[in-house]
């Protein structure tokens, strides 16, 4: 329960929609229940066939109370009778019933509009709050988890929680408060035949329970599975050039389907055990409907009751209406366990913490006037030493790259900077200021960042290089263009600047693509730029295009730089060999290639191989 009132905590203010959804839910059930007490009198109407004694019945059995309402009813029907005809009677009794049901209806309809506001607002703060968490969490948490886990819990399970947690809320105060006016007026009717009706109604509660039992368990294995399964296909389409090419078709067919047929078991497990509690649930109804019969007709033969043809009749119609909000209760109880555990799903990702957030005095920058400073910097993935006390400066208006074997240590350096991650041991400083004690958008508004992969979105080339900013205009943008030397392949696409680019830009080349990155970071105007391998997966021609876009960037900036190509970074002010974690070397290219170190060991390697 825990968990279910956690989750209503997103319907904050609920009692917005509670306090009407009340109100309207009572008027909808006096009406029902109404339509069904009128049974009695329009029967008493349609079968009375003398005044005389009728007046005098009335007279006898006048209410003395207005709580009896079964009594008032009858009254007036034979006051009806006796002062007038049984025509009258009748017409004005089926115009009551008319008015009650539409009246039973508008109440109804009005509380169900209310509880899809309900719901529709509860489920918009839940995915809000999801996924405004994940986009917050840091960069080690997307590395350790299913992309489609998290897809699965933001779209799926968010959905789940929609159809089932809230629309119990609603079960919850209806349908037992149906039955309490049901069981009532039953009583009204006869005491001694609801009380023998009862009997069974434990029986068929502990028969329910027996059959939902292991659902909450199911559900929690059922969204795992459909997570993995989105995590499946996710890969399959972001890797679909890969599985061609390695002829791996049929094993990622294979893989997916015997996932989806796992996840389909289980769901066929799960829906025959939510299925059958409405069908027993009704069995057990109609055999009680009928047991009362045989017993209530039992006694009006022998003459040991004081019930009517009538009243009886009307008894059975209200009591085969008790088994409805018994049924809805139970299929609620069998439904709300998947709810549940798909909710504690979504809430485990609400609590995850960010490993990185803004210290409480933390300052905010507005400007970059010094240099950047890592001072005994030390980080390890687990066991894995990455960085070992490292120590180096990025002066302002320098350009600075770290160059070294894969696994030295470069982007894990440079990913610091943005505080994508923290150091483990030592302190990394912009303008004297640690980072820790800087907020992270203020740090992150002095950046700007192109990686190796080209990240792009399936929108038009304008927005992906507007990406984030609200206040640019055409003229900005094309500028950033023209400098990132993407103007001129930009006008000769089918929409120019509007034109689509597809899935990751999958409609341009990769250069184009890199171009379009650099646009993007140009249009931000940083004073830090950070570049990780940006021209490594181009070709010859293209890498010149992005070179030189790159030269146009880096112009009056400060830039860091990883390069695998070394001949891209002999201008840069300072260069910093790593390897194994530790620098091993720091200098300008000269400085370098005099030293006869491992730079100078890699630049002959690369020189060896492009001969």
């Amino acid at each position: 329960m825990k968990t279910y009132f956690r989750l209503l905590s997103f319907a904050k203010p609920i009692e917005k929609f509670a306090v009407p959804y009340v109100l309207v839910t009572l008027l909808a059930i006096v009406f029902n229940t109404l339509n069904l007490a009128l049974l009695a009198p329009l029967l008493q109407t349609l079968f009375s066939e003398t005044k005389t004694g009728i007046a005098e019945v009335a007279v006898a059995v006048k209410p003395s109370s207005w709580t009896d309402i079964m009594g008032m009813f009858k009254y007036y029907v034979q006051y009806l009778i006796v002062h007038y005809d049984g025509k009258f009677a009748l017409k004005v009794v089926c115009s009551i019933i008319v008015i009650s049901v539409v009246l039973s209806n508008i109440f109804r309809y009005t509380s169900q509009r209310i509880m899809e506001n309900l719901r529709l607002h509860t489920v918009l703060n839940l995915r809000k709050a999801v996924f405004n968490n994940v986009m917050d969490l840091h960069l080690g948490f997307f590395n350790n988890e299913r992309k489609g886990d998290i897809i699965s819990k933001v779209a799926s399970d968010v959905t789940v929680v929609q159809y089932t947690v809230t629309g119990t809320l609603q079960v919850i105060f209806k349908e037992p408060v149906q039955l309490i006016f049901y069981v009532v007026t039953l009583f009204l009717i006869s005491s001694q035949l609801t009380f023998f009706s009862l009997l069974v109604v434990p029986v068929s509660g502990f028969i329910i329970s027996r059959i939902v039992k292991r659902l909450k368990a199911q559900a929690v294995e059922s969204q795992q599975r459909f997570g993995t399964m989105i995590s499946y296909l996710d890969e399959a389409l972001s890797g679909v050039r890969i599985i061609k090419a390695f002829n791996a078709s049929a094993f990622i067919k294979q893989r997916f389907n015997d996932e989806n047929k796992r996840y389909s078991s289980l769901l066929r497990s799960m829906a025959k055990r939510q299925q059958s509690a409405s069908p027993v649930s009704e069995t057990l109804g109609v055999i009680m409907v009928s047991g009362i019969v045989l017993y209530g007709g039992g006694m009006i033969l022998d003459g040991t009751s004081k019930l009517s043809g009538g009243d009886f009749i009307a008894y059975i119609a209200i009591f085969s209406q008790v088994m409805r909000p018994a049924k809805a209760i139970s299929d609620a109880f069998s439904n709300i366990h998947s709810g549940i555990a798909a909710g504690e799903r979504v809430l485990e990702l609400i609590d995850e913490k960010p490993l990185i957030s803004d210290a409480e005095d933390a300052v905010t920058l507005t400007s970059f006037e010094e240099g950047i400073q890592f001072e005994d910097v030390s980080f390890a993935y687990g066991d894995r030493t990455v960085l070992s006390n490292v120590n180096f400066v990025v002066p302002k208006g320098k350009t600075v790259a770290l160059v070294g074997p894969s696994g030295g240590g470069k982007s894990t350096l440079m990913d610091m900077i943005p505080r994508f991650m923290d150091p483990q041991q030592g302190n990394i400083f912009i303008d004297g200021k640690n980072l820790k004690q800087v907020t992270a958008n203020s740090l992150r508004n002095l950046m700007g960042v192109v990686n190796q992969e080209s990240i792009l979105f399936n929108d038009t080339i304008y927005n992906n290089i507007a990406f984030g900013k609200q206040d640019v205009i055409p003229q900005q943008v094309e500028e950033a263009a023209r400098i990132a030397n993407a103007h001129n392949f930009i006008i000769e696409t089918e929409q120019g600047y509007q034109t689509n680019i597809g899935d990751r830009g999958a409609k341009l080349s990769g250069g184009q693509r890199q171009r379009i990155c650099i646009a993007r970071a140009v249009l931000n105007n940083p004073p830090i730029m950070l570049l990780d391998e940006a021209t490594s997966a181009l070709d010859t021609e293209s890498e010149k295009l992005v070179q030189d876009a790159l030269n146009n960037l880096m112009k009056n900036r400060t830039s860091l730089i990883i390069a695998h190509r070394l001949s891209t970074i002999q201008n840069a002010d300072v260069i910093v060999v790593l390897e194994s974690g530790k620098i091993i070397e720091q200098g300008n290219h000269q400085e370098l290639m005099q030293h006869n170190g491992l730079y100078r060991k890699l630049i002959d390697m690369q020189t060896f191989t492009e001969d």
